[in-house]
């Protein structure tokens, strides 16, 4: 089998030039337009068809029909891309209000990558293998632009917003519609979350002040039982203390009054076992009353005036200590009683007991008189402690029970 030469590679011109989208031919198709490589034979040489080129592909020659991949496909992705990429949240509306985007993008054959059929190892396993590539039709070349123009590829991609039609009017008013029902839509989840957060705040301020309300109601009940409680035990203790008082008071005043009624009877026992040394008379003078009268210059005694000859009584059993004249106090009588005590009876006219002897309460022992130092018949009467000192003897008949 005869060799050829090599395929020389067309050169790449992405925006026109030799083998441009209607470049040579008036109706716009260029031969070679799709295609990545083309060759010239040489004269005297095979003239390869495709038929040839099939067998010689089988065969392992060097010279193929390169398959190329569909431009307008992968254009026409990276344009519904772009597009979506320049249209975003906003919708198809305001990607139509925006000023034309140009959008170029080389083909994967021009960038001089290899098909995937034409890898070692890989195009066995892809679907059509070499039938596909063999069968698959040389594509045309791209129309004419209107105006006689060439049409540019299809990866050089410019999009132009709708003219100002009727339909392109309906078409933006209801685009307009939609993406003010789309931003009505909006603001209505943004007014419905903010809502909804608003009254999730409002449920736990709500939730807060109950939670505070009742904890002050609580507080206020502890508070107002508390001081309830410390009423209660105020009222109480003032209660225990008054009862407490009125026992004392009760048991003080029947205790005075058992002490009275002792002393009573005391003094009733006494009263039977002492006696009055007159049973009738005036007092004149009292004990340790002032006087030019006395030489001490005060009454030592009690003065009991009564008539010359009146009976003198034992105010209490006992003995007889001494009876006879006592210069100033004239005839006088010390009756001891059994304690100790001396009780002298002064100023007698008569006197009818003698030294030594024992007398009983109310004997009579002498007669009232004027003897000694007096200005009248009288009873001078002293008290002598067993010590010798003197005391009031109206006290000391008190002490016993007696009135004076």
């Amino acid at each position: 089998m005869a060799s050829n030469t090599p395929v020389p590679e067309a050169p790449f011109e992405p925006f026109g030039g030799p083998g441009a989208v209607g470049a040579d031919d008036p109706d716009g198709f260029a031969p070679g337009a799709y295609e990545t490589a083309s060759f010239t034979p040489a004269p005297g040489e095979w003239n390869p068809t495709e038929g040839s080129l099939r067998a010689e592909s089988r065969s392992g020659g060097r010279h193929r029909v390169v398959k190329q991949r569909s431009n307008f496909a992968r254009s026409s992705t990276v344009l519904g891309v772009g597009v979506i990429a320049a249209v975003g949240a906003g919708g198809l509306a305001t990607a139509q209000e925006k000023a034309p985007v140009a959008i170029s993008l080389p083909d994967l054959p021009d960038l001089g990558l290899p098909d995937a059929h034409d890898l070692p190892g890989v195009g066995d396993l892809l679907p059509g293998g070499d039938e596909e590539k063999d069968t698959a039709p040389v594509r045309e070349s791209a129309p004419v632009a209107a105006g006689g123009a060439a049409a540019k590829p299809l990866t050089s991609v410019t999009y132009t917003a709708p003219a100002d039609t009727t339909a392109g009017t309906e078409a933006e008013e209801r685009t307009a519609t939609t993406a003010d029902a789309g931003e009505a839509l909006r603001a209505r989840i943004l007014q419905q979350a903010e809502q909804q957060q608003q009254a999730a705040v409002d449920a736990e301020k709500l939730a807060a002040e109950k939670a505070a309300a009742e904890k002050a109601a609580a507080d206020a009940a502890a508070q107002a039982e508390a001081a309830a409680k410390a009423e209660a035990d105020r009222i109480a203790a003032e209660k225990a203390k008054a009862e407490a008082e009125r026992l004392a008071a009760e048991k003080a005043e029947a205790e005075r009054i058992a002490a009275e009624k002792a002393e009573a009877e005391r003094l009733a026992q006494l009263a039977a076992s002492y006696s009055m040394p007159l049973s009738s008379y005036t007092l004149t003078s009292t004990y340790m009353q002032s006087g030019s009268m006395w030489s001490s210059g005060y009454h030592t005694g009690l003065d009991f005036a009564a008539p010359t000859g009146t009976p003198l009584k034992a105010v209490h059993g006992g003995t007889i200590k001494s009876a006879g004249w006592s210069g100033s106090y004239g005839y006088r009588i010390v009756l001891e009683l059994e304690d100790g005590t001396e009780v002298w009876y002064c100023h007698l006219s008569s006197m009818t007991v003698a030294v030594g002897q024992t007398v009983t309460t109310g004997e009579t022992i002498g007669r009232v008189g004027a003897t000694g130092n007096v200005t009248g018949p009288h009873l001078h009467m002293e008290v002598h402690t067993p010590d010798g000192s003197g005391i009031d003897p109206a006290e000391w008949l008190r002490s016993k029970g007696l009135s004076v």
